[in-house]
């Protein structure tokens, strides 16, 4: 049929050429599930963080939590930066329809828009950082993505159900068909179609400390 019409096959078929997952190993991926975030230790979370060497990635509403509950995060990212390793940070614009939405799903007392402003202010001393990328994105977001090189926590949204009550899945990237290259390539998606947060203050020397 590909042939006859002058098609690519993937054209016609999207995906029908992709190598399937072996199933085995993208279960063995899923290194922990949480019925709950925040049932994941803080410890548990900084031990991610401070390992995470080359990459790390994050995507939510706000990402106000990570500042929140770990004082030494803006630090520690900012030597990360210094040593080579690249930060994508994504949150929502304030001003989108979807998180009006999700505000008034979630009718907290202190709004994702309070909250996205505060992480603003958090992250603020990175924009300086020449590894070191934070953007917005105006689309619906069905999860949270936390990537720390080869590991990685997924919170999916769940109606009216803050982030912090949400469950959790800790994965860790066995092969190029699996659970976690699935939301990496989401998180991608997403990426593509963010907006930068502007700072005109010159970018820090990426200059790693001896």
């Amino acid at each position: 049929m590909a042939k006859f019409l002058n098609e690519d096959e993937e054209f016609l078929w999207p995906g029908a050429q992709r190598k399937p997952a072996d199933t085995g190993t993208a279960n063995a991926e899923i290194v922990g599930a949480y019925p709950y975030r925040s049932d994941m230790p803080h410890s548990g979370w900084w031990e991610l963080i401070e390992r995470a060497g080359r990459q790390i990635d994050l995507l939510g509403y706000t990402l106000y939590f990570l500042p929140m509950e770990h004082p030494r995060l803006i630090e520690a990212l900012q030597e990360k930066c210094s040593n080579g390793c690249k930060v994508r940070a994504v949150i929502a614009d304030p001003e989108s329809k979807y998180v009006a939405d999700r505000d008034a799903e979630e009718d907290l007392a202190m709004t994702l828009v309070v909250r996205i402003h505060t992480s603003m202010k958090y992250f603020a001393p990175l924009l300086q950082c020449e590894n070191f990328e934070m953007r917005q994105q105006n689309v619906p977001l069905y999860n949270s993505v936390f990537r720390f090189d080869d590991e990685m926590l997924v919170t999916p949204h769940l109606y009216a159900t803050p982030g912090a009550s949400a469950p959790m899945l800790h994965l860790r990237r066995l092969g190029p068909n699996g659970m976690f290259s699935r939301f990496a390539t989401h998180f991608d998606s997403v990426w593509a179609t963010t907006m930068p947060v502007r700072d005109d203050r010159p970018k820090k020397s990426t200059r790693a400390r001896s």
